[in-house]
């Protein structure tokens, strides 16, 4: 099978048909990055790095993500390994369309709450 492609190298190869099996390592992983400006801030996510373990997507983070900017922790973080919400599960994010239970209307204090602002 020939793959077309405009770099030379990817154009000139050979691959046999069907799916390609890859040896471990040969392509990267990717993380992601947070990093906190000063002690007692959140941290923010600032970008990705590509990296083959997780010693070095940390060393590449530094490099990236901490070597101009104000920086004192960074999180380097698999990808894979964050959850994240499906975009069908749209129900969980609902709100309470009746508010009523932030009302004093439905506690047994009503009579004292009246009485404190002078309503018989």
């Amino acid at each position: 099978m020939k793959i077309l492609s405009l770099d030379p190298r990817i154009a000139r190869t050979e691959l046999p048909d069907g799916s390609v099996e890859l040896s471990p390592l040969t392509e990267f992983q990717t993380y992601e990055v947070f990093h906190q400006k000063k002690r007692g801030d959140q941290h923010e996510h600032v970008g990705i790095v590509h990296a083959p373990n997780d010693e070095m997507a940390l060393l590449f983070a530094k490099d990236q993500y901490a070597r101009r900017g104000v920086c004192v922790n960074l999180w380097v973080v698999k990808t894979e390994n964050v959850i994240a919400t499906s975009y069908d599960d749209t129900d969980i994010f609902l709100i309470a369309p009746e508010k009523i239970y932030r009302e004093a209307g439905g506690y047994k204090v009503m009579d004292k709450i009246n009485k404190y602002k002078g309503k018989k």
